[in-house]
This record gives C-alpha cells, structure tokens and sequence, in this order.
C-alpha cells in the first residue's frame, strides 16, 4: 500500500520487473510519479487520458485503452469523450497523486493525456510540436529545427514550453485560449510546419508520407482530435527508462535525452522543480496563425493529408500514398517502395527485415537509412509493425520485386463486419 492524496492506493506485485536492464520495478515506477507528481499532473492532470498499458514491461505485448476500468475507486474521476468514429469513452482524468500511483500500477508507464479539459471538451488549450527525426537524423538536427520553432513561435507571439519526448524527438507545447475548434488546432499546426519547413528546407519538412520526409518531420497531425502524445514526466519504454523532460530552451540546446531517466529525473525536480511550472500564465492566441494558414492556401499550399482513420476532409488531397497514386488512369510509382512484412511484434518485423537483407544483400548495400520505412500501425486495440523499403537509392539491376510478406501478419484477422466473419487488410498509413 502507497499514501498519495490522502488514498491509500494498493500496488499489485510490486517487485514486478518493467525494465529488466535496468532493474526498475513496478514499485520504483509508481514512486516515481509521487517523487515527480506535480510536475505530471501539470502536464497530464485534469485532462482525459488514455491508458496505455505495458502489463509485462517494456519487452512485453502493450495495449491502448481508452475505456476507464470499470473496477476503479470511487475517487478516480472519467469524462466520457467522443472521438471522430462516432464512438464514446469514459477516460481516466487523474487530478492527484493518488491517480497517478493507481494508473502506475495498471502497467501505464506513460501518461497520454488529450489538450483539452473535461469542462469543454471540444476547445483544445494546447497546440502541441511535435519533432520527429528521420531514420539516420542525428539529436544535433533536432536541435536546430527547434531553434527555427523557437524563432516562428516568438514572431507569431506565442510562448513555446520545450520538453524532450523520452523516445529520439523533441515536443514543444504552447498553451492557447479555449477560443478554438481541434479543425482550427491542427490547421495552425500545419501553417506552423511549413513555415518551418521554409525557413529551413534543408533541415525539416512537413510532408506526411514516410517516402517524401527528410531530416525532422514536424508532425502537425497530433492536432487532431482523439490524437495524444506522451505528457511531460512521461516515463518512456527505452532500456534505460527515458522520461519525458521538461526544460527551457537554454538547456534543450545543450543536454542530450539519455540525461532524463526515471532514476534521475527525482532528484532534479527536488533541486530545481518543474521547468514548466509557468505554462499556464501565458495562453496564447491562434489568429496569427490561421492568417498565415490563409496566406499559405491562397499561395496554393491547401489542406495536407489526415490520418488515416479519419474521415475523408472537405479540401483534404487524395489519401494515398505517393508511390501508389494513379497518374492519367493508370498506376505508376514516384517511389520504388516494395513491403516486406507485417507483424504483431516490432522485433518480428525487424527480424524479417534482417532475412530479406541476408537474400539481397547488394540491394542492401546501397540502403540510406531514411531508406527503410517501419511503421507502427494502429490495429484494434494493440499496435503492429510494418516494413517497407524504397529502392531509389539502389540501382535498378539489383532492385529485386515484391516477394511473399516475410512475416505475414493479418491484424484483422477475425474482424467480423456486415454480420459476416472477414479478414481484411488495413489501409496503408503514413
């Protein structure tokens, strides 16, 4: 039994190993978030979360949830959300310690909290960066992309809240009014990326399919509603248990993101407290923005492509990935992109990965790193992998064809839809 807010809150099997390498349990999990709670209940508290739960560690199966357990205490407070499909759920809106030892104990390492409250529900009061490298991009990049959104934000007027994701990026939250709908949000989000984008082309890019990205990607997408990403003192499921830090700009431009772990992290918030113990004294305001969104569509730049779950937008340009885009009636390829397999498991996909390189390996020679495309793929309620390669960089002698999927994995497998007992593949995402 832990005190947290005065609740005791029972931890099951607290000696429960989460990240074997580095020997953290469940228990050191569950103390972390008491030792750093203030700082994670300014970033995730009072908001609706979704669970996202590692019952068997890092190295175990994960799943998302977003229907709060209906075996909770009566102190833990839900909201009942509804997201773009139509469908409704009563999330998790931690508002204490206490929650967040709970949630600890139901396997959630990371906290995933929505950028709005539960009193208005459809005003978000956060627009999110988020900065994702490229295979091959380095942290120095990083750096630089978010010395250009510091600059874009301080023109626009708006305060920028740098923290590093725990994972290879870097988020930047900025605190809004609640004036604006999430179709305004992720709009000023896409303005914002390809202002960045212009001012330094070589560097970032707002291009939402894997095969047209280079350098950072600034994922305007995490603006749209039911999206989340990982809160600040988020612990992240890395070998040596990355957190999510905050910091201020002066330090993002000089620390590197294996500073920030779960055995760490405790001590520096005792010494110096939250570096985003002020976010909430300066919202800001998106008008800047959508100007400049309507600068950019009146130059031509309209709408960018949504997630594929989403409906089909009023504006939005064809939902298809490039290298299957039909051309004059006909299918032809922008990019030589062939798939290699899909698993359940990220490191069964990676080890197909490896075969198909040990059957070509002169084709493999020639491979960039960006070159290789792994993508996380959203399934019913659990992730799944799926690797492609494009072959641009590999000379068209050695460019072998598509061969059978290696592994093959059907996430749908079972789907039952129209009354009938179907498997179907999923549609292609970014």
């Amino acid at each position: 039994m832990v005190d947290a807010a005065g609740h005791e809150v029972a931890i099951s099997n607290p000696g429960k190993v989460y990240f074997p390498e580095a020997r953290i349990t469940k228990l050191d999990v569950v103390r972390y978030y008491l030792a750093v709670a203030d700082g994670a209940l300014r970033g995730a508290g009072g908001r609706p979360n979704v669970l996202v739960r590692y019952a068997d560690g890092i190295h175990g199966e994960f799943f998302y949830q977003k229907r709060a357990p209906a075996s909770r205490p009566s102190w833990i407070e839900v909201v009942a959300l509804r997201f773009p499909s139509g469908r409704t759920a009563e999330e998790v809106v931690p508002r204490d310690a206490a929650a967040l030892a709970w949630m600890a104990n139901l396997g959630c390492l990371e906290l995933h909290p929505h950028p709005v409250r539960p009193e208005d529900l459809e005003h978000p009061d956060e627009l999110r960066i988020d900065l994702d490298p490229v295979p091959g991009v380095g942290w120095s990049q990083l750096q630089d992309v978010a010395r250009v959104v510091q600059a874009v934000l301080a023109d626009l007027g708006l305060v920028g809240w740098p923290k590093t994701s725990g994972s290879r990026g870097i988020h930047v939250n900025v605190r809004i009014h609640r004036r604006w709908s999430f179709t305004e949000l992720r709009r000023a989000a896409l303005a914002l990326a390809r202002e960045v984008e212009r001012r330094a082309p070589r560097l970032a890019t707002s291009k939402w399919w894997k095969e047209e990205r280079h350098g950072v990607f600034l994922d305007y997408n995490q603006n749209a509603k039911d999206r989340t990403v990982a809160g600040a003192y988020s612990v992240r499921p890395t070998v040596d248990a990355r957190v999510s830090a905050p910091v201020t700009w002066d330090e993002l431009f000089a620390c590197a993101p294996e500073d920030f772990t779960l055995r760490t992290m405790p001590a520096r918030f005792a010494a110096i407290g939250d570096r985003h113990a002020g976010i909430d004294e300066s919202p800001g305001s998106l008008d800047a923005l959508l100007e400049l969104s309507a600068e950019q569509e009146a130059a031509g730049l309209g709408d960018a492509p949504w997630p594929p779950h989403y409906a089909k937008q009023a504006g939005e340009p064809p939902r298809v990935q490039p290298s299957r885009r039909r051309r004059g009636g006909r299918r032809t390829s922008a990019k030589p992109l062939i798939e290699l397999g899909r698993a359940a498991k990220r490191e069964e996909a990676l080890a197909g990965l490896e075969r198909w390189k040990e059957r070509h390996p002169r084709t493999a020679s020639h491979l960039q790193p960006a070159d290789v495309l792994i993508d996380t793929m959203r399934g019913r309620s659990a992730t799944w992998t799926r690797v492609r390669v494009n072959l641009e960089h590999v000379p068209e002698t050695l460019r072998p064809a598509e061969e059978p999927l290696d592994p093959d994995y059907d996430p749908w497998a079972g789907v039952t839809r129209g009354g009938g007992r179907k498997s179907r593949r999923a549609r292609p995402a970014p």
